[in-house]
């Protein structure tokens, strides 16, 4: 193996190659993927062959303490490395048991729940977890069945800065052509909680060509990095979990684009909240009062060109508050401030094709935290509101949402409870089925800092908490209810990068960096 330095998309880099598992008749070092991660230095790179790949790291080195996710079957702390597997579909990071003919298998005897605690309850299993290093990249294979315990668990790929400590503990991190998904289900307790995931990390951050399925929170999240996440997603694709996106506390720069929402129970939620993923709130401004080059305004979180539709499934996995994300919704902007939807198709979310709604968060909030402090109102029987402020809908189309046909069901939708800060603004959508209340657009066209106006929405705020469940339902409403978990299968030709050695320096399996 020759040292050399190279470029490719996910930067410049100085390295070696370690290699894992045998690839066109050249047999790696390595036989695990663990091995050649605790091998690698900054710079490095390893190649991992198709295969089948039971990485147990988290029960050989086994953490105490697993409440912040610290534990995975692959643990990565080495800063500036890039993992790459050699074809997505077929390089298989699985979480259940080795020896069994079939990966990812869905048989109940197959899965491992991980360690058990000295109470005799299993702490759960993650899938590869990024433990404080900065700009480590993550591409081009499959993470499946890695379930959910007592521990910060159930999690595919985790790019994690520090989970709960309210601080950005990485910089920097790129994961592309990535396939997440879980094919077991016998409850909430074990179920498999997010696919590609990153939290207290600071950009510049890029996911593309990615995959999720099958989850009881989200397909994708990007949490807890305030006003410094500077990430982009594109050309993702998620489907059949509670929730597609879900971006908590998450703003600054964060642009979603060319990607596909369907067919979960709520397609796109991004929030605030005060007990969990701090520091509140989510705000989408840009840093530093620059302006976008993409809405060439203060908002810099910015969903555009994306297609969200069919998002009407309850028969998915859901735990937590993902579980109360409105069935039929493409998407929801909870507590949300200065987020930007344009140029977007929503089409058949029966429900509502888009919700601007607040987030009530009741549970105590962390860290030193206070709602008055972090843009919330105190309100008995809700606790800590969040209404969403100063976010635009600009230039969407709407296909045959709100079909459900609910008093207030409708192609947009927003509730204000306090009105205590700049109002939201709905210009150039085709809108058939309009919103509630209705003529927003003429009565809040521009985003110009005029202050909110208290609106439940009429009959929208009834809706709304019957849908969520947190509310009874107004006489005649009817909403799709859970009736059976279903699991799918990950879709056929999921695109695999086409050159994995572009980039790497030379090495057997990539002689000269390009295939043999």
């Amino acid at each position: 193996m020759t040292k050399g330095t190279v470029s490719d998309t996910t930067g410049t880099s100085t390295g070696h190659v370690l290699t894992v598992g045998t690839f066109d008749g050249h047999t790696g070092k390595y036989r695990t993927i663990q091995d050649a991660v605790d091998a690698a230095r900054r710079g490095d790179w390893i190649l991992v062959a198709p295969g089948d790949y039971h990485e147990t790291a988290d029960q050989t080195s086994f953490s105490t303490n697993t409440d912040h996710g610290r534990f995975g079957g692959v643990l990565i702390t080495t800063s500036d490395i890039h993992l790459r597997g050699m074809d997505r579909g077929t390089v298989i990071v699985d979480g259940t048991k080795a020896g069994s003919a079939t990966p990812c298998s869905p048989a109940p005897a197959q899965q491992n729940l991980g360690v058990v605690g000295s109470d005799g309850k299993a702490h759960g299993r993650n899938g590869i977890v990024v433990w404080k290093a900065d700009n480590v990249s993550i591409e081009n294979l499959t993470a499946c069945n890695f379930l959910s315990g007592t521990g910060d668990s159930g999690n595919e790929i985790w790019w994690n800065g520090g989970a709960d400590s309210g601080l950005i503990g990485m910089q920097g991190y790129t994961g592309r052509y990535l396939t997440a998904t879980s094919t077991y289900y016998q409850g909430e307790a074990t179920a498999a909680q997010y696919g590609i995931f990153s939290s207290n990390a600071q950009g510049p951050g890029s996911w593309d060509q990615i995959y999720a399925s099958n989850f009881n929170d989200s397909g994708m999240y990007v949490g807890a990095c305030h006003q410094v996440c500077a990430m982009t997603i594109n050309h993702a694709w998620m489907e059949f979990s509670a929730l597609g996106y879900s971006g908590t506390n998450s703003g600054g720069a964060i642009v979603i684009e060319n990607s596909q929402f369907d067919n979960n129970k709520d397609g796109v939620d991004t929030n605030t909240q005060i007990d969990g993923d701090a520091p509140a709130p989510q705000n989408g401004a840009c840093p530093g009062k620059s302006k976008s080059p993409i809405t060439h305004t203060h908002s810099c979180w910015v969903f555009i060109h994306n297609s969200v539709h069919d998002n009407n499934n309850p028969n998915v996995p859901q735990a937590g508050t993902a579980s109360a994300g409105p069935t039929g919704t493409g998407m929801t902007v909870s507590g949300g401030t200065n987020d930007t939807i344009m140029d977007n198709t929503f089409a058949n979310n029966g429900a509502w094709g888009i919700l601007f709604v607040p987030y009530p968060d009741s549970n105590p909030p962390v860290l030193g935290q206070t709602c008055a402090g972090t843009g919330g109102v105190q309100l008995t029987g809700f606790g800590c509101v969040y209404d969403p402020k100063g976010d635009a809908l600009l230039d969407n189309t709407f296909t045959h949402d709100g079909y459900f046909a609910n008093q207030s069901n409708a192609d947009f939708g927003q509730i204000v409870i306090n009105g205590d800060g700049a109002r939201n603004c709905y210009a150039g959508n085709t809108a058939p089925l309009g919103s509630a209340p209705a003529g927003l657009e003429q009565s809040q066209p521009t985003c110009d800092g005029a202050r909110a106006v208290s609106n439940t929405g009429g009959a929208l705020l009834g809706q709304v908490l019957c849908d969520t469940g947190f509310g009874t339902c107004p006489a005649g409403s009817q909403y799709p209810q859970l009736t059976v978990i279903s699991m799918h299968p990950l879709p056929a030709k999921l695109p695999s990068m086409p050159n994995p050695c572009q980039g790497v320096p030379d090495n057997a399996w990539c002689p000269g960096g390009r295939p043999a």
